[in-house]
């Protein structure tokens, strides 16, 4: 093999271990990205082949029920339970083949390769190199044909949202999915400026997004901190607690810190709460980049006692995040119904603690990046049930860009990944939230 034959072949190998990481050892993908990227087998790829393997293997999770399924139909009988990394050496060269348009004679010789060099994989190399031939021929035709929304989605989720919004709104939600999400901007000052520099839009929200694939690093304002990335759904929930100039705040599970930033940018005297020290430090560097002031706090919140309480409080429970598989496509794979079960217990009990720690007349926005009832709706619906200190205080449209559509009859906060469609496809979609305002009776 030629050099650079050998550079394909690496990256393509570090394609197979990311998807071996998520599917087999349910590690999430930007964790098992950042630890192979350090492993001494892949430390030395080019930038440029990494982010090669990442457009594989998260296209691979992105379309994985299309690919299974157009993998499937050529193979003739069921294989045996012990076939190596065969699997997912046949999805990541199929994701090539059939959505990222690879040059089919180096995809299918590099992964015909790697079938060989697997010790229990290595006896369905003629197969590998037969069925992937038949996938680079008719597997985008039959991708075409495919109910690809559907596929992609496993049942579980596909049945939550179909109870949840109904059929056709889950179709919608599936089908958005399929798209890589755009890159949206957070920005101090002058959006239409921002936007215009850095060649994008400016969203009702306020936030700046872009169509840009390149490194955020290098773009302008960054070294500056003139701006930091968060999804425009995300924005919305800071907002909620209205003007917090000079006013007390705490922002519980801040890290990594993008509402943390709003609020301190907000002029606010913010308390950032996190369990994580590790995602802690990773809020104090992106605070120092934008030249903005939090107190930084590693606590679990459930054990925390603040030394008095807030004028008002943000709780971004952590949850399943179904609405943001747009961009992470690893989660379908890593959640399941049981997992909902039990972060809907642990949000009810944070929950109740966050209301503790709000002074009475407070605010508290409650919120969750996911489509699950259970992690939203339903938290609220339990926690003004049983107490009598607390009410919702209903979101006005244009708090959150004038949108009533994203409002629940109560006056929540509901976007679905779907909304905010724009005639330009990419940059088009949100992360689905559910977003909550109450207030302390006092």
């Amino acid at each position: 093999m030629t050099a650079e034959d050998r550079a394909g072949l690496k990256a393509r190998r570090m394609a197979v271990a990311l998807l071996t990481e998520v599917l087999t050892h349910r590690r999430a993908f930007d964790d098992a990205f950042e630890r192979l990227a350090a492993d001494e087998r892949f430390a030395e790829l080019a930038p440029r082949d990494r982010a090669f393997a990442r457009a594989i293997s998260a296209t691979t999770l992105r379309r994985k029920g299309q690919l299974a399924e157009i993998i499937k139909s050529f193979i003739a009988k069921p294989l045996p339970e012990k076939r190596g990394r065969l699997d997912a050496i046949l999805l990541c060269a199929a994701a090539q083949l059939v959505f990222l348009k690879s040059p089919p004679h180096a995809v299918i010789n590099l992964a015909v390769f790697q079938v060989r060099q697997d010790a229990q994989a290595r006896r369905f190399s003629r197969l590998a190199n037969a069925v992937l031939r038949r996938v680079s021929e008719r597997g985008a035709a039959i991708a075409l044909e495919q109910d690809a929304g559907r596929l992609n989605t496993p049942d579980w989720l596909w049945e939550s949202w179909s109870r949840a919004y109904g059929a056709d709104e889950a179709a919608r939600i599936a089908s958005q999915h399929l798209n890589e999400p755009p890159l949206d901007l957070t920005v101090k000052s002058g959006p239409e400026g921002w936007a215009k520099r850095l060649g994008g839009i400016v969203l009702p929200t306020g936030s700046v997004r872009l169509a840009s694939k390149g490194r955020i690093e290098e773009l302008d304002g960054f070294s500056e901190g003139e701006w930091w990335v968060q999804d425009a759904a995300a924005s919305l929930p800071a907002r909620l607690l209205g003007d917090v100039k000079d006013k007390c705040v705490a922002d519980l599970c801040a890290a990594p810190g993008g509402k943390t930033a709003q609020l301190a940018h907000a002029g606010a005297t913010v308390t950032a709460l996190d369990i994580s020290g590790k995602r802690l430090e990773r809020l104090k560097q992106n605070l120092a980049r934008l030249k903005l002031d939090a107190e930084a706090i590693a606590a679990d919140l459930m054990s925390w006692t603040p030394d008095a309480p807030f004028d008002a409080v943000l709780l971004d429970a952590p949850c399943s995040a179904t609405g943001t598989i747009r961009r992470n496509p690893d989660i379908p794979y890593l959640k399941s119904a049981s997992d909902i079960a039990e972060l809907a217990k642990r949000q009810q009990e944070m929950l109740i603690k966050a209301l503790d720690v709000v002074r009475p007349g407070g605010v508290l926005v409650f919120c969750t990046c996911s489509l699950e009832p259970a992690e939203g709706p339903d938290q609220i619906a339990h926690l003004i049930g049983k107490r009598d200190d607390v009410r919702l205080s209903p979101i006005e449209p244009e708090e959150i860009g004038g949108r009533p559509e994203w409002l629940n009859e109560d006056g929540t906060l509901r976007t679905l990944p779907h909304y905010l469609q724009l005639s330009d496809p990419e940059l088009s979609g949100m992360d689905g939230f559910y977003a909550a305002r109450l207030r302390k009776e006092g």
